[in-house]
Protein backbone atom coordinates (compact mmCIF):
# COMPACT_ATOMS: atom_id res chain seq x y z
CA UNK A 1 0.00 0.00 0.00
CA UNK A 2 3.07 2.26 -0.10
CA UNK A 3 1.88 3.93 -3.32
CA UNK A 4 -1.68 4.45 -2.13
CA UNK A 5 -3.31 6.70 0.43
CA UNK A 6 -5.01 4.61 3.09
CA UNK A 7 -8.55 5.75 3.97
CA UNK A 8 -8.97 4.75 7.61
CA UNK A 9 -11.96 3.13 9.28
CA UNK A 10 -13.43 6.28 10.86
CA UNK A 11 -12.49 8.61 7.99
CA UNK A 12 -15.26 10.39 6.07
CA UNK A 13 -15.03 10.74 2.29
CA UNK A 14 -16.65 13.35 0.04
CA UNK A 15 -19.78 12.40 -1.92
CA UNK A 16 -17.85 12.42 -5.19
CA UNK A 17 -15.75 9.54 -3.83
CA UNK A 18 -18.38 7.95 -1.57
CA UNK A 19 -20.81 7.00 -4.33
CA UNK A 20 -18.39 5.11 -6.63
CA UNK A 21 -16.63 3.49 -3.64
CA UNK A 22 -19.98 2.32 -2.27
CA UNK A 23 -21.08 0.99 -5.66
CA UNK A 24 -17.80 -0.93 -5.82
CA UNK A 25 -18.59 -2.70 -2.54
CA UNK A 26 -22.15 -3.47 -3.62
CA UNK A 27 -20.98 -5.01 -6.89
CA UNK A 28 -18.44 -7.13 -5.00
CA UNK A 29 -21.09 -8.76 -2.80
CA UNK A 30 -24.01 -8.83 -5.23
CA UNK A 31 -23.40 -12.02 -7.19
CA UNK A 32 -22.81 -14.36 -4.25
CA UNK A 33 -25.37 -12.70 -1.99
CA UNK A 34 -28.21 -12.93 -4.52
CA UNK A 35 -27.37 -16.55 -5.35
CA UNK A 36 -28.52 -17.77 -1.91
CA UNK A 37 -32.17 -16.60 -2.23
CA UNK A 38 -32.29 -18.10 -5.72
CA UNK A 39 -31.21 -21.45 -4.26
CA UNK A 40 -33.89 -21.12 -1.55
CA UNK A 41 -36.50 -20.23 -4.16
CA UNK A 42 -37.36 -16.77 -2.82
CA UNK A 43 -37.27 -13.28 -4.32
CA UNK A 44 -33.87 -11.62 -3.70
CA UNK A 45 -35.41 -8.20 -2.99
CA UNK A 46 -35.99 -8.96 0.71
CA UNK A 47 -32.41 -10.27 0.93
CA UNK A 48 -30.98 -7.06 -0.51
CA UNK A 49 -33.07 -5.13 2.01
CA UNK A 50 -31.83 -7.20 4.95
CA UNK A 51 -28.21 -7.14 3.76
CA UNK A 52 -28.33 -3.35 3.82
CA UNK A 53 -30.21 -3.11 7.11
CA UNK A 54 -28.03 -5.80 8.74
CA UNK A 55 -24.86 -4.00 7.68
CA UNK A 56 -26.08 -0.70 9.16
CA UNK A 57 -27.01 -2.47 12.41
CA UNK A 58 -23.59 -4.17 12.51
CA UNK A 59 -21.82 -0.82 12.08
CA UNK A 60 -23.97 0.67 14.88
CA UNK A 61 -23.36 -2.24 17.29
CA UNK A 62 -19.60 -2.17 16.66
CA UNK A 63 -19.52 1.62 17.21
CA UNK A 64 -18.32 2.22 13.66
CA UNK A 65 -14.98 0.52 14.37
CA UNK A 66 -15.35 -2.73 12.40
CA UNK A 67 -15.74 -2.29 8.64
CA UNK A 68 -17.75 -5.23 7.36
CA UNK A 69 -20.52 -5.83 4.86
CA UNK A 70 -23.14 -8.43 5.75
CA UNK A 71 -24.26 -10.61 2.85
CA UNK A 72 -26.17 -13.88 2.48
CA UNK A 73 -24.65 -16.83 4.34
CA UNK A 74 -23.94 -20.07 2.45
CA UNK A 75 -23.46 -22.02 5.70
CA UNK A 76 -27.22 -22.62 6.05
CA UNK A 77 -27.82 -24.06 2.56
CA UNK A 78 -27.73 -27.79 3.37
CA UNK A 79 -29.76 -27.90 6.64
CA UNK A 80 -32.20 -25.21 5.51
CA UNK A 81 -32.75 -27.13 2.28
CA UNK A 82 -33.81 -30.18 4.33
CA UNK A 83 -36.19 -28.08 6.44
CA UNK A 84 -37.70 -26.39 3.38
CA UNK A 85 -38.28 -29.75 1.70
CA UNK A 86 -39.95 -31.30 4.78
CA UNK A 87 -41.63 -28.37 6.54
CA UNK A 88 -41.61 -25.34 4.24
CA UNK A 89 -39.63 -22.10 4.08
CA UNK A 90 -41.38 -20.38 7.06
CA UNK A 91 -40.04 -23.12 9.35
CA UNK A 92 -36.54 -22.54 8.00
CA UNK A 93 -37.02 -18.90 9.01
CA UNK A 94 -37.79 -20.12 12.53
CA UNK A 95 -34.48 -21.98 12.51
CA UNK A 96 -32.66 -18.82 11.40
CA UNK A 97 -34.20 -16.91 14.30
CA UNK A 98 -33.11 -19.63 16.76
CA UNK A 99 -29.52 -19.66 15.48
CA UNK A 100 -29.31 -15.88 15.63
CA UNK A 101 -30.71 -15.84 19.17
CA UNK A 102 -28.20 -18.48 20.35
CA UNK A 103 -25.43 -16.52 18.66
CA UNK A 104 -26.43 -13.43 20.64
CA UNK A 105 -26.20 -15.49 23.84
CA UNK A 106 -22.74 -16.69 22.74
CA UNK A 107 -21.73 -13.04 22.27
CA UNK A 108 -22.72 -12.38 25.89
CA UNK A 109 -20.60 -15.37 27.02
CA UNK A 110 -17.61 -13.95 25.11
CA UNK A 111 -18.26 -10.56 26.75
CA UNK A 112 -18.13 -12.17 30.21
CA UNK A 113 -15.12 -14.44 29.67
CA UNK A 114 -13.05 -12.46 27.14
CA UNK A 115 -11.08 -13.64 24.09
CA UNK A 116 -7.84 -14.92 25.60
CA UNK A 117 -8.99 -18.45 24.80
CA UNK A 118 -8.56 -17.63 21.11
CA UNK A 119 -4.79 -17.33 21.58
CA UNK A 120 -4.80 -20.83 23.12
CA UNK A 121 -7.00 -22.66 20.61
CA UNK A 122 -5.96 -20.60 17.56
CA UNK A 123 -2.30 -19.54 17.84
CA UNK A 124 -0.74 -17.85 14.77
CA UNK A 125 0.44 -21.19 13.32
CA UNK A 126 -3.22 -22.27 13.27
CA UNK A 127 -4.95 -18.95 12.59
CA UNK A 128 -2.77 -18.20 9.54
CA UNK A 129 -3.75 -21.27 7.52
CA UNK A 130 -7.39 -21.07 8.71
CA UNK A 131 -7.67 -17.50 7.41
CA UNK A 132 -5.86 -18.45 4.19
CA UNK A 133 -8.39 -21.23 3.63
CA UNK A 134 -11.25 -18.72 3.70
CA UNK A 135 -10.01 -17.48 0.34
CA UNK A 136 -8.39 -20.63 -1.03
CA UNK A 137 -11.42 -22.89 -0.66
CA UNK A 138 -13.48 -20.35 -2.64
CA UNK A 139 -11.09 -20.49 -5.60
CA UNK A 140 -13.15 -23.23 -7.22
CA UNK A 141 -16.27 -21.06 -6.93
CA UNK A 142 -14.50 -18.22 -8.74
CA UNK A 143 -13.45 -20.54 -11.56
CA UNK A 144 -16.96 -22.01 -11.75
CA UNK A 145 -18.59 -18.57 -11.95
CA UNK A 146 -16.21 -17.70 -14.77
CA UNK A 147 -17.26 -20.83 -16.69
CA UNK A 148 -13.72 -22.20 -16.63
CA UNK A 149 -14.79 -25.56 -15.17
CA UNK A 150 -17.48 -26.31 -17.76
CA UNK A 151 -17.06 -29.43 -19.86
CA UNK A 152 -17.05 -27.25 -22.96
CA UNK A 153 -15.47 -23.85 -22.27
CA UNK A 154 -17.08 -20.97 -24.15
CA UNK A 155 -14.40 -18.67 -25.65
CA UNK A 156 -16.68 -15.67 -24.94
CA UNK A 157 -16.59 -16.45 -21.23
CA UNK A 158 -12.80 -16.67 -21.33
CA UNK A 159 -12.53 -13.29 -23.07
CA UNK A 160 -14.80 -11.56 -20.54
CA UNK A 161 -13.02 -13.25 -17.64
CA UNK A 162 -9.56 -12.20 -18.87
CA UNK A 163 -10.66 -8.62 -19.54
CA UNK A 164 -12.15 -8.33 -16.03
CA UNK A 165 -9.21 -9.95 -14.25
CA UNK A 166 -6.69 -8.03 -16.36
CA UNK A 167 -8.22 -4.65 -15.52
CA UNK A 168 -8.44 -5.58 -11.81
CA UNK A 169 -4.84 -6.80 -11.58
CA UNK A 170 -3.08 -4.19 -13.72
CA UNK A 171 -5.39 -1.41 -12.55
CA UNK A 172 -4.39 -2.21 -8.98
CA UNK A 173 -0.76 -1.75 -10.01
CA UNK A 174 -0.94 1.07 -12.58
CA UNK A 175 -3.87 3.31 -11.64
CA UNK A 176 -3.06 6.52 -9.79
CA UNK A 177 -5.06 9.06 -7.81
CA UNK A 178 -8.75 8.30 -7.31
CA UNK A 179 -8.67 5.54 -9.94
CA UNK A 180 -6.29 3.59 -7.69
CA UNK A 181 -9.06 3.09 -5.10
CA UNK A 182 -11.76 1.92 -7.52
CA UNK A 183 -9.98 -0.75 -9.64
CA UNK A 184 -12.70 -3.30 -8.79
CA UNK A 185 -15.48 -0.99 -10.01
CA UNK A 186 -13.56 -0.19 -13.18
CA UNK A 187 -12.92 -3.90 -13.75
CA UNK A 188 -16.62 -4.70 -13.34
CA UNK A 189 -17.56 -1.97 -15.83
CA UNK A 190 -14.85 -3.09 -18.27
CA UNK A 191 -15.90 -6.73 -17.96
CA UNK A 192 -19.57 -5.80 -18.44
CA UNK A 193 -18.73 -3.86 -21.63
CA UNK A 194 -16.78 -6.88 -22.87
CA UNK A 195 -19.77 -9.11 -22.08
CA UNK A 196 -22.06 -6.77 -24.06
CA UNK A 197 -19.69 -6.88 -27.04
CA UNK A 198 -19.60 -10.69 -26.81
CA UNK A 199 -23.39 -10.84 -26.68
CA UNK A 200 -23.76 -12.74 -23.41
CA UNK A 201 -25.94 -10.21 -21.54
CA UNK A 202 -29.74 -10.65 -21.64
CA UNK A 203 -31.98 -7.65 -20.82
CA UNK A 204 -35.29 -9.53 -21.14
CA UNK A 205 -35.88 -9.73 -17.39
CA UNK A 206 -34.91 -6.07 -16.93
CA UNK A 207 -37.60 -4.98 -19.38
CA UNK A 208 -40.21 -7.06 -17.55
CA UNK A 209 -39.25 -5.91 -14.04
CA UNK A 210 -41.35 -3.22 -12.30
CA UNK A 211 -39.87 0.18 -11.45
CA UNK A 212 -41.04 -0.09 -7.83
CA UNK A 213 -41.72 -3.20 -5.76
CA UNK A 214 -42.14 -3.92 -2.05
CA UNK A 215 -39.83 -6.71 -0.80
CA UNK A 216 -41.71 -9.93 -0.07
CA UNK A 217 -41.65 -9.93 3.73
CA UNK A 218 -43.03 -12.98 5.57
CA UNK A 219 -43.19 -14.25 9.15
CA UNK A 220 -41.38 -17.32 10.55
CA UNK A 221 -42.97 -20.47 11.97
CA UNK A 222 -41.36 -22.55 14.68
CA UNK A 223 -40.92 -26.31 14.98
CA UNK A 224 -38.43 -27.88 17.41
CA UNK A 225 -37.36 -30.56 14.93
CA UNK A 226 -36.72 -27.98 12.21
CA UNK A 227 -34.78 -25.82 14.67
CA UNK A 228 -32.58 -28.75 15.78
CA UNK A 229 -31.72 -29.49 12.14
CA UNK A 230 -30.46 -25.95 11.58
CA UNK A 231 -29.05 -25.07 15.04
CA UNK A 232 -25.63 -26.83 14.70
CA UNK A 233 -24.75 -24.30 11.99
CA UNK A 234 -23.81 -21.95 14.83
CA UNK A 235 -20.46 -23.76 15.03
CA UNK A 236 -19.80 -23.03 11.37
CA UNK A 237 -20.76 -19.37 11.41
CA UNK A 238 -18.87 -18.66 14.65
CA UNK A 239 -15.65 -20.11 13.21
CA UNK A 240 -16.19 -18.17 10.01
CA UNK A 241 -16.88 -14.95 11.90
CA UNK A 242 -13.71 -15.18 14.00
CA UNK A 243 -11.66 -15.87 10.88
CA UNK A 244 -13.15 -12.88 9.07
CA UNK A 245 -12.52 -10.57 12.04
CA UNK A 246 -8.91 -11.71 12.27
CA UNK A 247 -8.20 -11.18 8.58
CA UNK A 248 -9.94 -7.78 8.64
CA UNK A 249 -7.83 -6.84 11.67
CA UNK A 250 -4.68 -7.61 9.71
CA UNK A 251 -5.87 -5.61 6.72
CA UNK A 252 -6.85 -2.46 8.64
CA UNK A 253 -3.98 -2.76 11.12
CA UNK A 254 -6.14 -2.90 14.26
CA UNK A 255 -7.13 -5.63 16.71
CA UNK A 256 -10.88 -5.77 16.14
CA UNK A 257 -11.22 -8.69 18.57
CA UNK A 258 -10.35 -6.23 21.36
CA UNK A 259 -11.79 -2.98 20.02
CA UNK A 260 -14.72 -2.90 19.41
CA UNK A 261 -14.52 -6.49 20.70
CA UNK A 262 -15.47 -9.92 19.43
CA UNK A 263 -18.62 -9.83 21.58
CA UNK A 264 -19.90 -6.77 19.72
CA UNK A 265 -19.18 -8.09 16.22
CA UNK A 266 -20.63 -11.51 17.11
CA UNK A 267 -23.76 -9.88 18.48
CA UNK A 268 -24.16 -7.62 15.44
CA UNK A 269 -23.73 -10.56 13.05
CA UNK A 270 -26.13 -12.86 14.90
CA UNK A 271 -28.72 -10.18 15.67
CA UNK A 272 -28.86 -9.48 11.94
CA UNK A 273 -29.41 -13.20 11.27
CA UNK A 274 -32.19 -13.31 13.87
CA UNK A 275 -33.87 -10.26 12.35
CA UNK A 276 -33.50 -11.81 8.88
CA UNK A 277 -35.53 -14.81 10.01
CA UNK A 278 -38.21 -12.56 11.50
CA UNK A 279 -38.87 -10.70 8.23
CA UNK A 280 -38.47 -13.55 5.72
CA UNK A 281 -34.86 -13.09 4.58
CA UNK A 282 -31.86 -15.44 4.67
CA UNK A 283 -29.13 -15.40 7.36
CA UNK A 284 -26.35 -12.86 6.99
CA UNK A 285 -22.61 -13.02 7.55
CA UNK A 286 -19.58 -10.77 7.12
CA UNK A 287 -18.54 -11.08 3.47
CA UNK A 288 -15.14 -12.20 2.22
CA UNK A 289 -15.62 -10.42 -1.11
CA UNK A 290 -15.85 -7.06 0.65
CA UNK A 291 -12.87 -7.88 2.85
CA UNK A 292 -10.97 -8.50 -0.38
CA UNK A 293 -12.05 -5.11 -1.74
CA UNK A 294 -10.58 -3.40 1.33
CA UNK A 295 -7.33 -5.33 0.91
CA UNK A 296 -7.04 -4.31 -2.75
CA UNK A 297 -8.03 -0.65 -2.43
CA UNK A 298 -6.81 0.42 1.01
CA UNK A 299 -10.23 1.98 1.67
CA UNK A 300 -11.44 0.88 5.12
CA UNK A 301 -14.00 3.62 5.84
CA UNK A 302 -17.23 2.43 7.49
CA UNK A 303 -18.94 5.35 5.74
CA UNK A 304 -18.25 3.66 2.42
CA UNK A 305 -19.61 0.36 3.76
CA UNK A 306 -22.69 2.19 5.06
CA UNK A 307 -23.13 3.82 1.65
CA UNK A 308 -23.12 0.39 0.02
CA UNK A 309 -25.72 -0.77 2.56
CA UNK A 310 -28.00 2.17 1.72
CA UNK A 311 -27.65 1.42 -2.01
CA UNK A 312 -28.60 -2.20 -1.34
CA UNK A 313 -31.78 -1.08 0.46
CA UNK A 314 -32.64 1.25 -2.43
CA UNK A 315 -32.15 -1.61 -4.91
CA UNK A 316 -34.49 -3.82 -2.87
CA UNK A 317 -37.36 -1.43 -3.66
CA UNK A 318 -36.43 -1.00 -7.34
CA UNK A 319 -37.22 -3.98 -9.51
CA UNK A 320 -35.50 -2.48 -12.55
CA UNK A 321 -32.29 -1.59 -10.73
CA UNK A 322 -31.84 -4.86 -8.84
CA UNK A 323 -32.61 -6.88 -11.98
CA UNK A 324 -30.17 -4.80 -14.03
CA UNK A 325 -27.36 -5.45 -11.55
CA UNK A 326 -28.21 -9.16 -11.57
CA UNK A 327 -27.44 -9.25 -15.32
CA UNK A 328 -23.71 -8.97 -14.53
CA UNK A 329 -22.52 -12.26 -16.06
CA UNK A 330 -20.62 -14.99 -14.25
CA UNK A 331 -17.29 -14.41 -16.05
CA UNK A 332 -17.22 -10.85 -14.66
CA UNK A 333 -17.94 -12.03 -11.10
CA UNK A 334 -15.40 -14.83 -11.56
CA UNK A 335 -12.71 -12.46 -12.79
CA UNK A 336 -13.15 -10.18 -9.78
CA UNK A 337 -13.31 -13.13 -7.38
CA UNK A 338 -9.99 -14.50 -8.65
CA UNK A 339 -8.26 -11.46 -7.21
CA UNK A 340 -10.41 -10.89 -4.11
CA UNK A 341 -10.33 -14.50 -2.89
CA UNK A 342 -6.59 -14.63 -3.49
CA UNK A 343 -6.15 -11.48 -1.39
CA UNK A 344 -7.88 -13.21 1.54
CA UNK A 345 -5.59 -16.22 1.16
CA UNK A 346 -2.58 -13.95 1.13
CA UNK A 347 -3.81 -12.26 4.31
CA UNK A 348 -3.60 -15.64 6.04
CA UNK A 349 -0.01 -16.04 4.95
CA UNK A 350 0.65 -12.53 6.19
CA UNK A 351 -0.40 -13.61 9.69
CA UNK A 352 2.33 -16.26 9.63
CA UNK A 353 4.93 -13.74 8.43
CA UNK A 354 3.95 -10.91 10.79
CA UNK A 355 3.81 -13.29 13.77
CA UNK A 356 7.23 -14.69 12.82
CA UNK A 357 6.02 -18.26 13.25
CA UNK A 358 9.02 -20.50 13.89
CA UNK A 359 8.73 -23.63 11.77
CA UNK A 360 11.78 -25.04 13.46
CA UNK A 361 9.34 -25.97 16.22
CA UNK A 362 7.63 -29.26 15.52
CA UNK A 363 4.22 -28.13 16.79
CA UNK A 364 4.01 -25.20 14.37
CA UNK A 365 5.04 -27.31 11.40
CA UNK A 366 2.56 -30.05 12.29
CA UNK A 367 -0.27 -27.65 13.08
CA UNK A 368 -0.07 -25.65 9.85
CA UNK A 369 0.45 -28.77 7.74
CA UNK A 370 -2.56 -30.65 9.13
CA UNK A 371 -4.84 -27.61 8.86
CA UNK A 372 -3.95 -26.93 5.22
CA UNK A 373 -4.43 -30.56 4.16
CA UNK A 374 -7.68 -30.88 6.12
CA UNK A 375 -9.08 -27.74 4.49
CA UNK A 376 -7.98 -28.47 0.93
CA UNK A 377 -8.41 -32.27 0.78
CA UNK A 378 -12.19 -32.19 0.40
CA UNK A 379 -12.84 -34.49 3.36
CA UNK A 380 -16.02 -33.87 5.35
CA UNK A 381 -17.38 -34.68 8.79
CA UNK A 382 -21.15 -35.17 9.11
CA UNK A 383 -22.88 -34.43 12.40
CA UNK A 384 -26.55 -35.22 11.86
CA UNK A 385 -27.64 -32.99 8.98
CA UNK A 386 -24.64 -30.71 9.30
CA UNK A 387 -21.53 -31.27 7.21
CA UNK A 388 -18.23 -29.76 8.31
CA UNK A 389 -15.75 -29.35 5.50
CA UNK A 390 -13.15 -26.94 4.14
CA UNK A 391 -12.15 -24.02 6.35
CA UNK A 392 -14.66 -24.82 9.09
CA UNK A 393 -13.48 -28.42 9.53
CA UNK A 394 -9.87 -27.25 9.36
CA UNK A 395 -10.63 -24.66 12.04
CA UNK A 396 -12.16 -27.30 14.32
CA UNK A 397 -9.20 -29.63 13.79
CA UNK A 398 -6.76 -26.78 14.43
CA UNK A 399 -8.55 -25.78 17.64
CA UNK A 400 -8.53 -29.35 18.95
CA UNK A 401 -4.84 -29.84 18.12
CA UNK A 402 -3.86 -26.50 19.63
CA UNK A 403 -5.76 -27.28 22.82
CA UNK A 404 -4.07 -30.68 23.07
CA UNK A 405 -0.65 -29.07 22.59
CA UNK A 406 -1.50 -26.52 25.29
CA UNK A 407 -2.47 -29.26 27.75
CA UNK A 408 0.69 -31.23 26.94
CA UNK A 409 2.70 -28.07 27.66
CA UNK A 410 1.01 -27.69 31.03
CA UNK A 411 2.22 -31.15 31.97
CA UNK A 412 5.71 -30.47 30.52
CA UNK A 413 5.43 -33.36 28.06
CA UNK A 414 6.39 -31.56 24.84
CA UNK A 415 9.97 -31.43 23.59
CA UNK A 416 9.91 -27.95 21.97
CA UNK A 417 8.63 -25.65 24.70
CA UNK A 418 10.00 -22.14 24.55
CA UNK A 419 11.78 -20.76 27.60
Amino acid sequence: MAGKRIIQVEEKVPASMLIPLSIQHMFAMFGASVLVPFLFGINPAVVLFMNGLGTLLFIFVTKGKAPAYLGSSFAFLAPAGIVIANFGYPYALGGFVAVGFCGCILAFVVYKFGTKWIDVVLPPAAMGPVVALIGLELSGTAASNAGLLDEVIDPKNVIVFLVTLGIAVFGNILFRGFLSVIPILIAVIGGYVAALLCGIVDFTQVAAAPFFAIPNFQAPKFNIEAIMIILPVILVITSEHIGHQVVTSKIVGRNLLKDPGLHRSLFGDNFSTMLSGLIGSVPTTTYGENIGVMAVTGVYSVYVIAGAAVLSIICSFSGKLSTLISTIPGPVIGGISFLLYGMIGTSGLRILVDSKVDYGRSRNLSLTSVIFVTGLSGIALKIGNIQLTGMVLACVVGMVLSLVFYLLDRFHLTNDQEA
